[in-house]
């Protein structure tokens, strides 16, 4: 019960991490930390027993240091949902395709990148969209840092969805 995860908030309700629920306890019995929202679970001591927490939020703000979400095909695949952004096809094999291909002066850029299927890719080959005829599902762009917090640690509790912006 105590290794339930826990979401943690920074003073102004931005997310910061994701802790367990005995960091969260500890924290919240030092009074640097309330209780915002809580489970349905109980935890009991000899003498007390409290609620346990699913969102705390921190009383002073932590200056937390400016996340960055590593540029990779793994990433990709998230960021565009596994789906091929010219056909919309989920099947692998997916590759990463250049929009702008390198050898027209096209970068390794979260703009410049999307997931594409091995016969789209091929079809497209060194050339832009436009010239292949072919048009891009949606826009893509460089995910923030509430895209890492919704993707790698997940929604584990209908609670966390408003601090986590799904709702």
């Amino acid at each position: 019960m105590l290794s339930r995860s826990v979401l943690l908030l920074n003073q102004n309700y931005e997310p910061l991490s994701v802790c367990d629920a005995k960091k969260a306890i500890i924290l919240i019995f030092l009074q640097k930390a309330e209780v915002v929202e809580h489970a349905d679970e109980w935890i009991r001591s000899v003498y007390t027993k409290m609620r346990l927490p699913s969102v705390i939020r921190l009383k002073r703000y932590a200056r937390s240091p400016q996340r960055r979400i590593l540029l990779n095909r793994r990433n990709l695949l998230i960021r565009d949902n596994y789906r091929c952004q010219y056909c919309g096809r989920t099947a692998p094999p997916l590759t990463m395709d250049h929009i702008i291909p390198k050898q027209v002066g096209g970068k390794d850029t979260w703009e410049n990148l999307v997931i594409a299927c091995l016969p789209c890719n091929n079809r497209k080959g060194n050339k832009t969209p436009e010239q292949a005829g072919m048009h891009l599902m949606s826009t893509p762009k460089k995910p923030n840092h509430y895209f890492y917090f919704q993707h790698f640690f997940g929604c584990k509790d209908d609670l966390w969805k408003p601090y986590l912006f799904l709702k």
